[in-house]
């Protein structure tokens, strides 16, 4: 039995915050808030990355490739978020949450291999320096970046795939603001065990191995930035590095929270502002993150800005 058969919704009612409705208008105003910026932030990083020669790095071409994951991410999710929380009947098509499903797993799953391929990165460059560019080579970055999209939408199709074929029996109410597998897994009328288990292995997989591949090239790092003579040396080492770390623990923090933790009905709740966090909050924090921590990215923002003032100025003048 599947979904493919007569228990199947035309739709689905996502509850949300639906029994708080004084929360939805705050939950409105930050929503919208955050996805604006998350549009005009990651959107000025890959332009600002293609435009500046001197951003033609592995760095930035990871980071053009994290700013255009979470442009995708959150369009997933929040303008059907943003539509539900301001209408009285807060519904998405089947056919919708099925897309919305897949795309939220394959982009989040691609988000969980780049960022562990970005650490690498950061290690050859400190650690391996005069080796940086024979290493980091156009093809190897190519490579790297086509594996994590590649594996990400793979684990997708899979996951997606032993979701929708649970039997649901009529449930159509998912106590979430968005189609989710751990919410979906709720709405089946059968034993999840299996499912579940299957969901926690895949999770250790894409978050717990990643994350033990950063912290041990981070170990690599530490040792290679104190044996660095110079203090502006190490501060710069460090620098370059620390983006990168606050994003990983921001995004895996929230993550592993999500899908490692015990099932428990107390942490419904919290499970939805967890996943809210890591779905919305962290793509709209990175570009901040990066822009705001790194003087490369800064100073393209302002030849940009300067080449465009000089184009507006001739464009005046004739």
């Amino acid at each position: 039995m599947s979904w493919a058969n007569e228990s199947v919704p035309r739709e689905f009612i996502l509850l949300g915050f639906s029994d708080r409705p004084w929360l939805e208008l705050p939950l409105f105003v930050v929503f919208l808030v955050s996805y604006i910026l998350t549009i005009f932030g990651n959107m000025a990083i890959i332009l600002v990355s293609r435009l500046d020669s001197k951003l033609h790095t592995p760095m930035y071409f990871f980071l053009t490739n994290l700013s255009l994951l979470d442009l995708c991410y959150t369009t997933s999710t929040v303008p059907q978020m943003l539509i539900n929380i301001r209408s009285t009947r807060k519904v998405i098509s089947y056919g919708g949450c099925v897309a919305q499903l897949f795309i939220f797993l394959a982009l989040g799953s691609t988000e969980c291999l780049l960022l562990g391929v970005m650490s690498f990165d950061r290690f050859v460059a400190i650690c391996r320096p005069l080796h940086y560019s024979v290493i980091m080579h156009q093809r190897l970055c190519f490579q790297l970046a086509a594996a994590s999209w590649t594996s990400g939408f793979s684990n997708s199709v899979l996951q997606s795939t032993w979701t929708l074929h649970m039997p649901l029996c009529g449930h159509r109410e998912v106590d979430h603001f968005f189609c989710e597998v751990p919410a979906l897994l709720k709405l089946s009328c059968v034993d999840t065990t299996a499912n579940e288990a299957e969901l926690f292995f895949i999770s250790v997989l894409f978050l717990l191995i990643p994350v033990t591949l950063i912290l041990i090239s981070y170990a690599f790092i530490v040792q290679a930035v104190l044996r660095i003579q110079s203090a502006e040396g190490r501060r710069k080492a460090f620098g370059t590095c620390g983006s990168h770390l606050i994003v990983v623990t921001l995004f895996y923090g929230t993550a592993i929270y999500m899908y490692l933790q015990p099932p428990s009905p107390a942490s419904k709740d919290r499970g939805k502002m967890v996943s809210l966090f890591y779905g919305i909050i962290t793509p709209m924090l990175n570009p901040l993150i990066y822009t705001l921590r790194n003087k490369e990215v800064k100073g393209a923002f302002k030849r940009l800005m300067a080449r465009v003032s000089l184009i507006r100025k001739q464009g005046m003048s004739k």
